[in-house]
């Protein structure tokens, strides 16, 4: 098979097109066909070396195609033929991979691979941050950083279904234009804008009870400043880069605030948990009230371009990668 093989940490040029062999399923998995595969910035930071890695490794932790083997003795679920999506682990940046069943959901038939594969992981996290992290209600306000990106858009929708106030940053209008039709009643143009003093005025200058933040080193410390008192800060990525550390002092004195740092296999640690969570998610594409935007697809062979292009922060909605049919 064909597959993007990392030997040591750098930029996306270390990505290489490799032939290796075909994965032969142990117990408790499946092999599938890679049909599409999510592009995400997990896989920037462990190929730049933020996260650590042993290598040479196969990056790619989300994906959905075919399963055309079972592990010998495994009772499982699934079946051979079925379509699955998953998230988690690695190795998805490949024509094929071994899967632990446990990390394997079926596609419904009214959702397409590619929808699935764009969906597991941004639209879980999304699900998490809104339904679990701080569960947002009728009658609560929230800001959204990047709430034109993959999270972004899935986390509008959702948030605005909930009964939530949502304001939203971006960085160009046509990104907030795509943020106001995902459900965002404002968007903050933050290249025009200082967002945290905009957030005050919007809000008569009490602040949102949550703020959402994905960029991380560039905002958090505004976003502490967009804080009603008590609120609390959700720092659940750092593209921008990592956050430096922080005197907890400073929570304290802009108003007994709370900071939290999740991650999404926290809250899909249980088969259950993921099962529940990933069927929420899917069904909610399956009957078409959650809308998933695709920025662009690239070929195999092109995986450092894909990962270049999600690094720039000019996507809105998800990058893929396609194996050749």
């Amino acid at each position: 098979m064909k597959a993007i093989q990392i030997d040591a940490p750098g930029g996306p040029e270390v990505l290489k097109l490799v032939d290796l062999p075909d994965p032969i399923p142990g117990g408790n998995e499946a092999l599938v066909r890679i049909e599409a595969i999510g592009v995400n910035f997990v896989e920037v930071y462990q190929r730049t070396g933020l996260y650590p890695m042993s290598f040479p490794m196969i990056p790619g932790s989300e994906a959905a195609g075919t399963v055309v083997a079972i592990g010998e003795g495994t009772q499982a679920d699934v079946k051979v033929g079925d379509r699955v999506a998953w998230q988690g682990g690695s190795g998805a940046y490949a024509e094929m991979a071994r899967v632990p069943l446990n990390l394997l959901v079926k596609i419904p038939d009214e959702v397409t691979t590619d929808q699935a594969a764009a969906v597991m992981l941004q639209g879980m996290t999304a699900h998490y941050l809104a339904n679990t992290t701080f569960p947002l209600k009728p009658g609560e306000s929230c800001l959204i950083h990047a709430a034109a990106g993959g999270v972004g858009l899935l986390f509008c929708q959702m948030a605005s279904r909930l009964g939530a106030r949502v304001i939203g940053t971006a960085s160009t209008d046509e990104k907030a234009e795509l943020a106001r039709k995902a459900g965002a009643d404002t968007v903050i143009n933050y290249t025009k804008q200082d967002f945290a003093a905009e957030v005050k005025r919007l809000t008569q200058g009490r602040g949102v009870n949550v703020v959402y933040d994905s960029v991380g080193k560039t905002t958090w410390e505004q976003s502490l400043d967009c804080l009603a008192p008590l609120g609390l800060l959700v720092l659940f990525g750092n593209s921008s880069g990592p956050v430096p550390p922080i005197d907890p002092q400073i929570l304290s004195r802009k108003g007994s605030l709370y900071l939290t740092r999740p991650t999404l296999a926290h809250y899909i640690a249980t088969r259950d948990a993921l099962a529940q969570r990933a069927s929420a998610v899917l069904n909610g594409v399956a009957a078409g009230a959650l809308d998933v935007r695709i920025e662009r697809t690239f070929d195999l062979a092109e995986a450092g371009a894909a990962q270049a292009l999600l690094e720039s922060r000019k996507t809105s909605g998800k990058v893929l990668i396609k194996p050749a049919p």
